[in-house]
C-alpha cells in the first residue's frame, strides 16, 4: 500500500547511489536492493535510466513480474527531449515510457552556464524541453518529478531562471520539482534561505536532493525540509558519486525522532539497522561501523564518565533509545574503563557485577595491564568475558599444555604446514596433529580436534575471520602484533583477540579464546533449552 502524499521519501540508491566509487549492482542486487527499500516503507524507488543503461533496462523489465512492491513506487530516471527534436520522437524518452514505471524523474538544466555552455541552447529552448517533456509523459498517464540539475549553484548566478523554470514545469503537470545541490557545495543557511525564497515565489511543489561535498547533505536536506520542502531525496548509507548523497538512514531517523514526521510504516524505523547492513552487504562494502543511527558504535560508550551516568539512565548520554532504530547501546571495555563501565559491560553480557567490589577491581586491573601491553577488548567481547570468568575463578574447559607448528618447503616449491596441539581435558591427555594451508589454519584443526573428542558441539564451529595488526611504536620483526579472531557455531558470531611478540602465538591465543567460549555459548545453549 503506497505511503501518504503529503511528504515523499525518495530513494536514489539504484542509480545515484550505484556511482559511488567501488560499487556495481547486478540486477539481481538491484531487485533485492528495492525489496529492502520497499520493506523500509520509502515511497519512491529509483531503478535507474532505461534506455541509457543496459542493465537499468533489464531491471524495469524484470520488476515487471518480479518485484511486488508493498510501499513504494518505482521510478525511471531519464532527461528531457533534446534539443530541436520532437519529444516523442526521442528514443531515449520512449525508453521511460517503455519501462513500464508508473513514476518518471527527468532531468533538467537549470544553471543558465549549463544550459548555454552543456547543452549549448537558448533558455527558451530549454524551457520548452521541459515542458514538452513533462506534458507528454503526463499525458501518457505518467506521474513526473522534474530534478533541477545544479538549481543552487544556477541561483547564485541568476536567481529568477530557476524559479521561472519550476513553474514551467509545474504548469506543464510535474508533481515536484527537486532543487538539486548537484555539486553539494551547499550549506543549512544557504539551502534554508533558497528554499524559503523559492516556495514564496513559485507554486510548485518543493523536492530536496542533497550531495555531501561540504559533509552536510543530512543537515542540508533537513534543512530544505524545515523550509518547506516535501520530498526528500537519499541513498541507502549515503552512497553517491564522490563523498556521496544524504544517507536515508539518518535523514529519516532524524525527521522521524527529531521533527516528529509520521513517514514510515509502523515499525520499519526499527528496521533500520538490519536494512542498512543488508544494504552495505548487497553492495559488498563493509558498514560503516560509525554511521549515525545504524552504526554498530552509535551508541558505543568508552568514557568512565559516560558509563557512571549510564548507570543512572541510559537517556543520560543517548540522544534516543538506541531499540526505535533496532540498535543497541554497548559499553567499550578499554584502559579508560571505570567501575562503572565494567558493571555496565558485564550486565549488558548477562552478570551482576554491583556487589562484589573486589572482582570489579580485579578486572579493571586486569583491563588496564593488557591494554598497555597491546591488548583491546572493543571489537573482542569473548575475550572480555573469559578474562572476567577468570578473575571470578570459574575454571576453563581444557588446559593447554604445549602447541607447535611446523612449515616446510619442499623441493619443488611447494608448502605444507602442520600443527600439534596437547591438551589436558576431563582428566585426559589428548594430542592432535592436523594439517592446514598455514599455520594459523593448522592450528585450529588441531585444537578442536582435540577437544571435539570430549566436546562434540564444537564441530560447528568455523573461523570466519582474521585479521592482524602491527601495533605502532615498535618496528620490524620484534614488533607486538595484535591478532582478531572471528568465528561462528550457526547460531552467532563472536570476536577474539590475542596479542604477542610473535604472529602465531598471538593467533594462538585469540583461537583458544574462540573454542572456549564456544563451551560457554554451547553451555548456555542446553541449559536454556531444557
Amino acid at each position: 500500500m503506497p505511503r501518504p502524499d503529503n511528504f515523499h521519501v525518495y530513494d536514489t540508491t539504484l542509480r545515484d547511489g550505484a556511482q559511488r566509487e567501488g560499487i556495481s549492482y547486478s540486477v539481481n542486487d538491484k531487485l533485492a536492493v528495492a525489496r529492502l527499500l520497499d520493506g523500509y516503507g520509502v515511497g519512491f524507488i529509483e531503478g535507474g535510466w532505461p534506455g541509457a543503461m543496459p542493465k537499468d533496462t533489464e531491471f524495469f523489465e524484470r520488476a515487471k513480474t518480479e518485484l511486488e512492491l508493498q510501499h513504494a513506487e518505482l521510478v525511471a530516471f531519464g532527461a528531457t527531449r533534446k534539443p530541436g527534436v520532437a519529444v516523442a520522437d526521442d528514443p531515449q524518452v520512449q525508453a521511460l515510457l517503455d519501462s513500464g514505471a508508473p513514476v518518471i524523474t527527468i532531468v533538467a538544466k537549470s544553471d543558465v552556464l549549463h544550459v548555454k555552455d552543456a547543452l549549448k541552447t537558448t533558455l527558451d529552448e530549454n524551457e520548452a524541453m521541459v515542458r514538452d517533456t513533462v506534458e507528454y509523459l503526463v499525458s501518457q498517464g505518467r506521474r513526473v518529478f522534474v530534478d533541477m540539475e545544479h538549481f543552487f549553484d544556477g541561483y547564485k548566478h541568476d536567481r529568477d531562471y530557476g524559479v521561472r523554470l519550476a513553474d514551467v514545469a509545474h504548469a506543464a503537470g510535474a508533481s515536484v520539482v527537486v532543487l538539486c545541490d548537484t555539486n553539494g557545495g551547499m550549506l543549512p543557511s544557504g539551502i534554508t534561505s533558497t528554499v524559503t525564497d523559492v516556495s514564496n515565489r513559485s507554486a510548485a511543489r518543493l523536492g530536496i536532493h542533497c550531495q555531501d561535498d561540504t559533509g552536510c547533505a543530512i543537515a542540508n536536506s533537513v534543512a530544505a525540509v524545515e523550509a518547506g520542502a516535501t520530498h526528500v531525496q537519499c541513498t541507502a548509507n549515503g552512497y553517491g558519486e564522490r563523498t556521496g548523497n544524504a544517507d536515508l538512514f539518518v535523514v529519516i531517523p532524524n525527521l522521524v525522532t527529531k521533527l516528529g514526521y509520521d513517514i514510515l510504516p509502523d515499525g520499519a524505523l526499527n528496521e533500520t539497522v538490519r536494512i542498512a547492513h543488508s544494504i552495505a552487504e548487497i553492495a559488498n562494502l563493509a558498514p560503516n561501523t560509525h554511521q549515525p543511527y545504524a552504526g554498530i558504535s552509535a551508541f558505543a560508550h568508552k568514557a568512565g564518565l559516560h558509563a557512571s551516568a549510564l548507570k543512572v539512565s541510559a537517556d543520560l548520554y543517548n540522544h534516543i533509545d538506541p531499540t526505535l532504530v533496532g540498535n543497541d547501546m554497548r559499553v567499550l571495555i578499554t584502559e579508560m574503563a571505570g567501575r562503572a563501565s565494567v558493571e555496565l559491560k558485564g550486565r549488558e553480557l548477562g552478570y551482576d557485577l554491583s556487589g562484589d567490589s573486589a572482582l570489579l577491581t580485579r578486572v579493571i586491573d586486569k583491563v588496564k595491564d593488557l591494554e598497555a601491553q597491546g591488548w583491546t577488548f572493543e571489537a573482542a567481547d569473548a575475550s572480555f568475558e573469559l578474562l572476567l570468568l577468570d578473575e571470578d575463578g570459574a575454571e576453563r574447559r581444557f588446559d593447554v599444555e604445549s602447541w607447535r607448528t611446523i612449515v616446510e618447503q619442499a623441493a619443488d616449491g611447494s608448502v605444507s604446514t602442520e600443527a600439534t596441539v596437547k591438551v589436558y581435558a576431563s582428566g585426559e591427555r589428548i594430542i592432535s596433529t592436523a594439517e592446514g594451508n598455514g599455520p594459523v589454519n593448522a592450528l585450529d584443526r588441531a585444537l578442536r580436534a582435540a577437544v571435539i573428542q570430549l566436546y562434540p558441539e564444537l564441530d560447528a564451529l568455523e573461523l570466519i575471520d582474521y585479521k592482524v595488526r602491527i601495533l605502532d611504536g615498535i618496528t620490524g620483526t620484534d614488533a607486538v602484533t595484535r591478532v582478531l579472531v572471528g568465528t561462528s557455531d550457526g547460531f552467532g558470531q563472536w570476536s577474539t583477540v590475542g596479542v604477542h611478540e610473535n604472529v602465531i602465538a598471538a593467533s594462538w591465543r585469540a583461537l583458544e579464546d574462540a573454542v572456549t567460549f564456544g563451551l560457554i555459548r554451547a553451555a548456555k545453549r542446553d541449559a536454556s533449552a531444557q
